[in-house]
């Protein structure tokens, strides 16, 4: 049956970042709805972010683009042009290879959850806008570097 029961959903918390980062996501978790329902070819998550959390750090994709729908609740997504308010049935997209890094930010006092939709490419980079840090994704295994290309510590080979 195609219907996917959210309550028994693989959820996930916290991040896959490196320290100090990894600890910047708490109050954030998502529902991998793509990954209950068998999906391969792009991703569904449904992200929960608790108040004051954050979604991730500020990002962009160089080859997969990302799509992101409130559903609950409001936050603010903060991008290279500044701070938006979204709302309950807004929208926004990301395309592949756009330099805009962009994360959300739940600054009220509710929960505030949003569906994101994105490709899923054997081999994608992420570029994180705000501090020294990439990320290159292959096969569903994560190496973070610095933008130079010079390993994270700890990713050292």
């Amino acid at each position: 049956m195609p219907i996917i029961d959210k309550d028994k959903c693989p959820v996930r918390t916290g991040s896959t970042y490196p320290a100090p980062y990894s600890e910047m996501m708490t109050g954030r978790s998502s529902l991998r709805l793509g990954d209950a329902g068998g999906l391969s070819q792009f991703g569904a998550n449904l992200v929960r972010l608790a108040p004051g959390a954050m979604s991730s750090l500020r990002h962009w994709h160089q080859n997969e683009d990302e799509f992101v729908m409130v559903t609950e609740g409001e936050c603010t997504l903060v991008d290279d042009t500044g701070e938006h308010m979204m709302r309950a049935g807004d929208c926004a997209a990301f395309p592949a290879g756009d330099p805009n890094g962009h994360h959300f930010i739940n600054k009220t006092d509710a929960p505030a959850t949003f569906l994101v939709v994105g490709s899923r490419k054997s081999e994608e980079r992420a570029t994180y806008s705000d501090v020294d840090l990439m990320v290159d994704l292959k096969d569903g295994k994560a190496t973070f570097c610095r933008k130079d290309g010079t390993p994270y510590p700890g990713d050292e080979a």
